[in-house]
């Protein structure tokens, strides 16, 4: 999986950087980071929805979705890929982390 990742990462970035017509990857970068932030949110809740029914297929293709576009995010925000496996590597190296249940969030 970690290759597919990486295949689907450098294709977004050549993408970002050759402004290819038609190309949807495109269109959000020229939409710029409202556009981005709000597709990812969009995904966010559909793979929720999809999370409370039982149809594998649409549950995968929708953490799929979110998966893209969140790459679609890094690359806006200019975080490679190494940045996230390395932070992932270093989280999973803890133990005993639990702190409990978090506060919640005033205002909300």
């Amino acid at each position: 999986m970690e290759n597919e990742i990486e295949n689907l990462y450098n294709t977004i970035l050549e993408r970002k950087i050759s402004g290819e017509n038609g190309s949807y990857t495109n269109y959000l970068f020229a939409q710029g980071i409202n556009k981005i932030l709000k597709k990812v949110g969009e995904e966010c809740t559909e793979v929720i929805i999809s999370s409370k029914e039982n149809n594998r297929e649409e549950q995968v293709n929708e953490i799929c979705d979110l998966t893209y576009h969140i790459l679609v995010l890094m690359a806006e925000l200019n975080i490679p890929l190494e940045d996230i496996k390395n932070e992932l590597k270093k989280r999973s190296e803890k133990i005993n982390n639990f702190k409990g249940e978090r506060k919640p969030i005033k205002g909300y």
